[in-house]
């Protein structure tokens, strides 16, 4: 299967694929903080931020940063 193919599938059975997204997107900020969802999946930080506190998540005490040293 290609890019467009899976895409088309989900519209074909009446499933819309932005609320998929923004569901799924929304479930990984709560999981995990939101600059590191940010940076894995190309987001911009402050998309990543408004996303957790839509959802209702607490990763706020979290400090990003290089934390290798």
């Amino acid at each position: 299967m290609n890019p467009s193919s899976l895409r088309a599938h989900p519209h074909e059975i009446g499933v819309p694929p932005q609320r998929g997204r923004t569901s799924a997107i929304r479930q990984l900020v709560l999981q995990a903080p939101a600059p590191v969802i940010a940076k894995a999946l190309g987001y911009h930080d402050k998309t990543a931020t408004r996303l957790v506190t839509e959802a209702g998540g607490t990763w706020s005490p979290y400090a990003p940063d290089d934390h290798t040293r």
